[in-house]
């Protein structure tokens, strides 16, 4: 799963925190609390995300988090979204040509590459099947 770094700085003239993202700099939140500011950053990253999809732009690659920094973990299932995404972009792939390899609607491929959209994993793997790659999951230590 990708997990992003974010930087927390506190707002000396309002008061709170501001949670910013290097890799994603269109995610910025804020907080009262550090707390808060990081709960509220989920959310923020995953609207931001949402403009690359909607753009059809590739997503970075979250940076390595330098030691002792916060990180906003995405779910599983968005984690692939992203992955399928930049796939489908880099191989120059749009929805309809997915969709015909799949043997499915276009419609259907929009869902797999939507970010509110609950998707099986199963289907993404499906997907990036269909381009010629595999998703690889493992388990790693904490």
């Amino acid at each position: 799963m990708f997990m992003y770094p974010v930087t927390l700085t506190p707002d000396k003239k309002d008061g709170g925190f501001v949670v910013t993202f290097a890799d994603i700099p269109e995610a910025i939140t804020q907080g009262e609390t550090a707390d808060e500011a990081l709960a509220a950053a989920k959310d923020a990253l995953e609207s931001a995300l949402d403009f690359y999809f909607e753009d059809k732009r590739t997503v970075p690659a979250p940076s390595k988090p330098k030691r002792g920094q916060h990180v906003i973990e995405l779910p599983a299932s968005l984690s692939a979204k992203i992955l399928l995404l930049n796939e489908m972009i880099a191989q120059n792939v749009r929805p309809a040509e997915l969709a015909r390899r799949l043997h499915t609607t276009p419609q259907e491929v929009n869902r797999l590459t939507n970010v509110r959209h609950t998707t099986r994993i199963d289907g993404i793997a499906a997907a990036l099947q269909a381009l010629g790659k595999h998703l690889d999951m493992r388990v790693v230590e904490a």
